[in-house]
């Protein structure tokens, strides 16, 4: 068994011609660009690019994999130099059972399996070129098509107040729209981790999952897992989600939730944060308040739960948030240790005092292990590092 480092949540901004795919997605984040900055720069063993169901990605991937730049592994996955890629799919539910849109994520071996799903998904969807459009049936429905072609089914940020499961989707419970047994792990989301859900009876059965959900190059990895398995590939972290034959999530990485852009609770109108419960804004009197995901998790969570036993979630704080450490900097260390996942588990500080400066050196030691200040995002507005 090996440790391997796994962000399974990023999106494709743009296909090689230059045509959309997530639309709010960088114009740099490619599937060529993902693919480099993941193994050189970030160092990730395996990638979920999430936007592979558009028919131009997939275009892109048998293109890449006749030129041998990728390779078929035999367990699923596609291998890029070291870096496993794993081709998944984002889609929007709001079928008649919800109570707003849900965002899932769906994984498949290989690209055949991977284009059957996109071609059957073209005929319930106005337009399949696009990431994370909405589906025409229903959340069962969808969750039988992946497992009949030996996918993965994982409801995305289930707790962020927009488009997700628990943030406007379902009142109480997953069962009000899925099936439980055909969903096989959690997406925490930005604004949450594992102890601030420990207390949600339903989920006590599922693996929990943190990824960046990147929409440019440089959130990649901004959170991740590594897990315990016998080779990076597909059927490999399916064992793993589902904690089978010594495969197993060993740590969650994340941001502290404090930073999400939706942690707190916040008025629309004003965009001030409140107390959590609270209805009517004390600044401005409006009722249009954004319920944080803080508190919509105690809305969920049962003091009679006794939470299951959970591999740590380490609140690491990304490189890019550290004030003071610019591009040049981040060079400059990239030079020394070769990948951002040197930087922040393999380099000893003693090592990173000889590349940058001893500031610098102390504020990546403390983000490793999210001892840095924080001021609380919320409202859709990320958390911020403070300076002193």
């Amino acid at each position: 068994m090996q440790e391997y480092y796994a962000d399974l949540h990023i999106h494709i901004g743009r296909t090689a011609s230059g045509r959309a795919v997530k639309i709010t997605g960088s114009k740099t984040l490619t599937l060529a660009n993902i693919l480099e900055t993941a193994s050189s720069k970030k160092g990730l063993d395996i990638i979920g690019i999430i936007d592979c169901h558009s028919p131009e990605v997939m275009d892109e991937l048998t293109m890449m994999l006749a030129q041998g730049r990728l390779q078929e592994l035999n367990e699923g996955g596609l291998l890029f130099q070291t870096t496993t890629l794993i081709l998944g799919t984002e889609i929007e539910i709001y079928d008649e059972h919800c109570h707003g849109p849900i965002h899932v994520l769906a994984y498949f071996p290989t690209l055949t399996q991977m284009r059957t799903f996109s071609d059957w998904m073209s005929q319930h969807m106005k337009n399949i070129h696009l990431s994370s459009q909405r589906i025409y049936c229903d959340g069962k429905t969808l969750q039988q098509k992946v497992r009949e072609l030996d996918g993965l089914f994982i409801p995305a940020h289930v707790f962020t107040p927009f488009k997700s499961l628990f943030g406007k989707g379902v009142k109480h419970s997953l069962t009000e729209v899925f099936d439980p047994q055909l969903v096989d792990g959690i997406e925490l989301g930005l604004s949450s981790d594992t102890d601030m859900v420990s207390r949600i009876s339903e989920l006590q059965a599922y693996t929990f999952v943190s990824n960046s959900d990147a929409h440019s190059v440089g959130k990649i990895a901004r959170e991740y897992q590594k897990l315990r398995l016998a080779a990076a590939n597909f059927a490999e972290l399916k064992l793993a989600l589902h904690e089978q034959q010594g495969r197993a999530i060993i740590a969650n990485y994340g941001l502290n939730p404090l930073l999400g852009k939706y942690h707190q609770t916040v008025c629309a109108k004003c965009d001030k944060q409140s107390e959590e419960g609270t209805t009517i804004c004390p600044y401005c009197g409006s009722n249009q308040m954004t319920k944080g995901v803080a508190a919509r998790i105690q809305e969920l969570s049962s003091a009679s739960v006794i939470p299951r036993q959970r591999p740590p979630y380490i609140h690491q704080v990304p490189l890019d948030f550290i004030p003071g450490l610019g591009p040049k900097m981040m060079e400059r260390l990239l030079q020394a240790f070769g990948t951002e996942m040197n930087i922040l588990h393999r380099a000893t500080y003693e090592q990173l005092e000889q590349v940058v400066p001893a500031k610098i050196a102390q504020m990546i030691d403390l983000a490793r292990t999210g001892q840095l200040a924080i001021t609380v995002g919320g409202g859709g507005v990320y958390g911020k590092v403070q300076r002193d």
